[in-house]
């Protein structure tokens, strides 16, 4: 049985995959995003260590509502820094209670899985956060064809993914560098969906609450015209 660390879990999440998600948050992430709404999830050691067993415990109590409504998302932080503990998740919740599962990620330690890895994911919701290698650089800390790769690989695999990209006024809302991130995703078949989320100051308090330097305090939300036209161009309109 694994054991990993649980930064919190929500039972009626409706904006991490297709209908009303058990939403389990995993801690630990390689990136450092400067949107970032939970850096509390960046480090292991913020979460609660549970048992594979505890956390099917948890997700158990509205698995018949799931199975019917919508199914279990494994998100965080990156559920990738636990691959084990993940997989586990995983592959229980599909075999044993019967759920859809999905699995949000950027996808940058996805080079370390094989593709057996991925059978007990039925659904990829991968986070592209920017095109440009330089300026996902600046925005991450690390880079982008690990995530690309993962995306191209996804279609190898047949495996079904929804594209989801933040739209930050300044950061990743430039014409060109979404056009370019469109042509990159044209090909690809088993994209289901893309999702454009605005970027928001909801997780403003918690660097302060950290003291983290937050360089985004006087950046904007998007228009929801920012918005519809983002999602226009990455959808070939």
């Amino acid at each position: 049985m694994q054991s990993g660390f649980v930064h919190s879990f929500e039972s009626g999440a409706a904006a991490d995959g297709p209908g009303v998600r058990f939403a389990l948050f995993l801690t630990g992430c390689s990136f450092r995003c400067v949107y970032c709404h939970n850096p509390d999830t960046w480090e292991l050691s913020r979460g609660k260590k549970m048992t594979s067993d505890e956390v099917l415990g948890e997700i158990g109590k509205y698995a018949r509502f799931l199975r019917i409504a919508g199914g279990l998302t494994v998100t965080g932080g990156d559920p990738l820094c636990q691959a084990d503990f993940t997989h586990e998740i995983l592959e229980r919740s599909q075999k044993e209670l019967g759920l859809h599962t999905a699995l949000d990620t950027q996808g940058f330690l996805a080079d370390k899985l094989p593709d057996s890895w991925f059978d007990a994911v039925d659904l990829v919701l991968l986070d592209i956060k920017q095109i440009h290698p330089e300026k996902h650089l600046a925005l991450t800390g690390k880079n982008a064809e690990p995530t690309l790769r993962f995306a191209e690989r996804l279609e190898c695999m047949g495996k079904k993914f929804w594209l989801r990209y933040v739209l930050v006024p300044g950061i990743t809302d430039d014409e060109t560098d979404l056009k370019n991130l469109a042509a990159f995703i044209k090909p690809f078949t088993c994209m289901e969906r893309v999702e454009v989320l605005p970027f928001h100051q909801l997780g403003k308090h918690k660097w302060e609450e950290m003291n983290l330097p937050y360089s985004l305090a006087n950046t904007r939300v998007p228009t929801r015209e920012e918005v519809c036209l983002a999602e226009s161009i990455l959808r070939g309109g």
